[in-house]
């Protein structure tokens, strides 16, 4: 079976944190440059990925050494007398109150600016640095005016754990990661040297043998823990250009996923020369060595490749990687589908479920038309958009379980006797296999969605999947009256009429259907107008911002 979900919107959205928008159109744009990020950052330099992940590595960073900071001031309260006048220590407090304050900047500030970003950088890494300085100044000032004579301190060790957290944190190539590494490194030999020349007692140490050894010791620890931190950068960064690189299909950069289905996911995604948003879908990598599956995929991209009507989903583009993903390019629809519009806001207005589903008529009208049932109509694929200047505009997506009706090596590709189609909204004749799904089976697909919007739920609910095709075949649907009670009588008899199940009974192609929706009396009418009224007001914020997306891209 195609589906092992049994909800009825079977798709799965990941979508960004949601912002209060008010109506207007420039409320919406502003909306998408935060929500909907489509155009910056897809160079070939990494730099809006780069952008994202610097501020996440920053505020590890900050978080990291605030922690260390805080747990070594708590230390020198127990072991050091006479805090208050002891300016290291309120030196050291400076230093953890900046991190903290890092800390909370990098969690807040979602779209900051790269160069804000690399701002942050210095003062994150130069503030420890500082204090480090400082540091080993005093270590060795220390060990210089003991009685017993100068004992040198290792005080290189502060300096390696900067070193090394800078290398693994920031996404840097090799080149910058060197210039600020390299001074990190000199830092330590710099104060021993700088000490060596400052203070008699420290010179008296260096006149021994042993400062030789110190000073060469300390400088070879630094040299070498630099030279395996920026290769370690260059590795670090040639292995993100090579995922970079892996989301990258053809002139295609993917952003995010938006969802997954029966054949494959579905990625935001944009052309890297003309910078168009686009929705890639991609064949799930555990059905890649079906050859079945990929037949059947193909198949999906040349039949809705050769639809042209307003109401389906228009194909750019198709090809294969070279490790064998293969994908296909369609427009970018920003909107709800109709499982996701129920889920929100409750069944529908029959006024509206009726201005969609005559859209998904027509458009299925054209597909029929040129032999093809599509056999997985159901909410999830009857797309509620922002098109061309209008709102709830129906699409009808995914033929993937889409079958000629004339006969052609490809009608064998689906395994026959197999139950193919979601099992909320199939027709009896797929759900038994016993003869092959036509035009009529689709209409019941129509009848069993059309039921879903005006009541907000499917003709028939049970846990079992296997249940729910039983129903199918064996039980009479509800009347759509049991659930909502203000529809027309009329508008009722046509839901009934394609739930039939003899096809025979139903109505014989969409063009019947689509006339007998018109006839419907309502006691209201939706209009372009009305449906652009409730995207700005009852619309969820994330999808508000795909609408303005679009909007602006339309305006450009």
């Amino acid at each position: 079976m195609a589906d092992k979900h049994f909800d009825a919107n079977q798709e799965t959205i990941e979508a960004p944190t949601p912002v209060p928008l008010g109506g207007s159109t420039d409320r919406l744009r502003d909306a998408a440059r935060k929500l909907v990020n489509v155009v910056e950052g897809s160079t070939p330099h990494l730099s809006n990925e780069t952008r994202d992940v610097l501020r996440v590595r920053l505020f590890a960073a900050s978080v990291l050494f605030f922690l260390g900071f805080f747990a070594f001031e708590i230390r020198w309260i127990f072991v050091t007398d006479n805090l208050v006048s002891n300016w290291l220590f309120w030196v050291h407090g400076t230093v953890t109150l900046v991190m903290a304050l890092m800390a909370l900047l990098m969690w807040r500030a979602k779209d900051i600016s790269l160069a804000k970003l690399r701002l942050a950088e210095l003062v994150i890494f130069a503030d420890p640095a500082i204090y480090f300085l400082v540091l080993s100044q005093q270590a060795l000032q220390r060990a210089a005016n003991l009685d017993e004579g100068a004992h040198l301190p290792v005080i290189v060790a502060p300096w390696m754990m900067l070193i090394f957290t800078y290398a693994l944190f920031i996404p840097n190539n090799w080149q910058r990661a060197a210039a600020v590494l390299v001074p990190m490194g000199l830092a330590p030999i710099g104060v021993i040297l700088l000490q060596h020349f400052q203070c008699s007692g420290f010179q008296e140490c260096a006149a021994t043998p042993e400062f030789d050894s110190y000073t060469s010791e300390q400088a070879m620890i630094m040299i070498l823990n630099v030279a395996i931190a920026v290769v370690g950068v260059h590795l670090i960064n040639l292995m993100r250009r090579q995922a970079f690189a892996a989301k990258q299909l053809g002139q295609y950069r993917l952003k995010q996923k938006l969802g997954s289905g029966g054949m494959g996911e579905v990625y935001l995604a944009e052309h890297q020369m003309m910078k168009r948003p686009c929705a890639i879908k991609l064949i799930k990598p555990e059905k890649a060595g079906d050859p079945k599956v990929m037949a059947r995929f193909e198949r999906e991209v040349r039949m809705t490749a050769k639809l042209s009507h307003w109401n389906s989903i228009d194909i750019f583009d198709y090809g294969n990687t070279a490790d064998g993903t293969f994908y296909y390019v369609m427009e970018y629809l920003p909107g709800h589908n109709i499982g996701e519009l129920v889920d929100q806001g409750g069944a529908l207005p029959p006024a509206r479920a009726v201005y969609l589903m005559k859209q998904v008529c027509a458009a299925l009208a054209e597909a029929h038309g040129i032999g093809l049932v599509h056999r997985d109509i159901k909410p999830a694929n009857i797309f509620c958009a922002y098109r061309g200047g209008e709102f709830d505009v129906a699409k009808l997506l995914d033929f993937g379980l889409a079958k000629p009706t004339v006969k052609s090596d490809e009608t064998q590709l689906t395994q026959e006797g197999s139950i193919t189609g979601s099992p909320l909204f199939m027709a009896p004749e797929q759900a038994t296999g016993e003869r092959d799904a036509d035009a009529r089976s689709d209409i019941y697909s129509l009848g069993a969605v059309l039921f879903f919007m005006l009541t907000g739920r499917p003709p028939f609910m049970y846990d079992n999947a296997m249940r729910v095709i039983v129903a199918h075949v064996s039980e009479d649907a509800p009347l759509v009256r049991e659930f909502a009670v203000d529809i027309p009588l009329e508008l009722e008899e046509i839901v009934m009429r394609c739930l039939e199940k003899d096809a025979d009974d139903r109505f014989q192609d969409v063009a019947s259907l689509r006339a007998a929706l018109n006839d419907v009396p309502l006691a209201d009418d939706w209009t372009s107008a009305l449906a652009s009224e409730w995207w700005n007001c009852k619309a969820c914020p994330q999808r508000k911002a795909m609408a303005a997306a679009a909007v602006e891209e339309a305006a450009v």
